[in-house]
C-alpha cells in the first residue's frame, strides 16, 4: 500500500479504476435489478458520485415478472424472485435512456437476458442503436428453454455458445455475469473468457427458499428464489478469488457488500471494481455513501491509489 510520504507528502486520492477499456472515477457501481433504470434514484442519490450503475435486466420483449409475494427478508439477507420484469429493450431506449442521456458524468451498463441464444443476440442488437451505453452485462443465469430449462451459466457448453453469440452481435464491451450454482466458479470463468468475454463480473445469487412454518406455504409465489446479502459475502468473496486466478480479463466482484471494508475485500481478492445490490434496498443511497465511505477509510491507511488494492492480498 502507498503511504502519504511515498506520493511526496500530498494527500490526492485517486479512486478511479479502468476495466475493458472503461474508466469509472471509483470502483462503486450499482448491481442490476436493484437500482431501476438509474432515473428512480435521481432524486436521492448523486448519480455521478458513483462509479456506475447497471440497469435492470433487459429483454428483447416486456415481461410483467413472477406473481407476488416476490421478496423475503431473511436472517442476513433478501430472497428474491421478480421474474426479470421489464419494459424490454426497445421501450428502454424510447423512454428511459434519453432521461439517462440528460445526466453528465455518468457510466451505464445495460443488462441483458433472455431464454435462447437469439434471444441475447436480438436484444443486444436493439441496443446498439442506443447512445451512452458503456457495456453490455450478460445475465447467463436464466433457463436455456431450447435445453430442457438448464440455466446457460451452469452448463459450460450453453455458456460458451451464448458468451460467442452475444460477443458476435455486440458493438460494446461485454461482460459476462457468472452463476455461483456451479461445481466450479473457475471453470466456468475460464469458458466465459475463451468465448470473447471482456470481463466477467460474479455472484449473482444462490437458489434459495424460505417456508411460513404456521401456514406451511411457500414465503415466495415462485417457491424458490434467489439469496443475496450479507449472508453470501464470504462464499462470494472465495468465489471472486477463484475467478480472478482463472482468468486475465478484469473480474466485477458483488455479494453482500456494504461497507468501504468490504468494498477492499472484494479488491484485494482480484476485484478491479464491485457491484453494490441488496444494501440498496435497506438504504436507497447507500452506494453513494459507501463511495464517501471509500474516501476516509483509504485516507485513513494512507492509500492514494486505490487501484493498487485489486489482487494484492497477502498469502504468509
Amino acid at each position: 500500500m502507498t503511504s502519504p510520504s511515498e506520493n511526496g507528502g500530498k494527500s490526492s486520492l485517486d479512486l478511479s479504476v479502468t476495466f475493458a477499456g472503461i474508466q469509472l472515477k471509483n470502483p462503486i457501481i450499482a448491481a442490476s435489478g436493484t437500482f431501476g433504470y438509474g432515473v428512480e434514484f435521481e432524486d436521492v442519490v448523486h448519480l455521478d458520485k458513483l462509479g456506475g450503475f447497471v440497469v435492470k435486466g433487459l429483454s428483447r420483449e416486456p415481461m410483467i415478472g413472477n406473481p407476488p409475494p416476490r421478496l423475503w427478508e431473511t436472517a442476513a439477507g433478501m430472497l428474491n424472485a421478480i421474474g426479470l420484469q421489464n419494459i424490454g429493450a426497445s421501450a428502454f431506449l424510447a423512454e428511459k435512456l434519453p432521461k439517462l442521456q440528460q445526466i453528465k458524468n455518468i457510466v451505464v451498463f445495460a443488462n441483458v437476458f433472455g431464454y435462447t441464444r437469439d434471444d441475447y443476440e436480438r436484444t443486444i442488437e436493439l441496443l446498439n442503436d442506443g447512445e451512452g451505453i458503456a457495456a453490455y452485462e450478460l445475465n447467463v443465469s436464466c433457463p436455456n428453454t431450447t435445453e430442457g430449462g438448464l440455466q446457460f451459466g451452469s452448463d459450460p457448453r450453453s455458456l460458451d455458445e451464448v458468451v460467442t453469440a452475444a460477443k458476435r452481435a455486440a458493438r460494446r464491451p461485454l461482460i459476462v455475469k457468472l452463476s455461483p450454482n456451479v461445481t466450479s466458479i473457475a471453470q466456468m470463468a475460464h469458458v466465459a473468457q475463451e468465448a470473447g468475454a471482456d470481463a466477467i463480473s460474479l455472484i449473482n445469487t444462490f437458489v434459495a427458499m424460505a417456508i411460513d412454518a404456521d401456514t406451511r406455504k411457500p414465503r415466495i409465489a415462485n417457491v424458490t428464489a434467489g439469496l443475496s446479502g450479507p449472508a453470501i459475502k464470504p462464499i462470494a468473496l472465495r468465489m471472486v478469488y477463484d475467478a480472478a486466478h482463472a482468468v486475465n480479463i478484469p473480474v466485477i466482484g458483488m455479494g453482500g457488500i456494504s461497507t468501504a471494508a468490504d468494498v477492499a475485500e472484494f479488491m484485494l481478492a482480484g476485484a478491479t471494481a464491485v457491484q453494490i445490490g441488496t444494501a440498496s434496498y435497506w438504504d436507497p443511497c447507500a452506494t453513494e455513501k459507501i463511495v464517501d465511505e471509500l474516501h476516509r477509510w483509504c485516507q485513513d491507511r494512507g492509500i492514494t491509489k486505490l487501484a493498487n488494492l485489486t489482487g494484492g492480498m497477502i498469502l504468509e
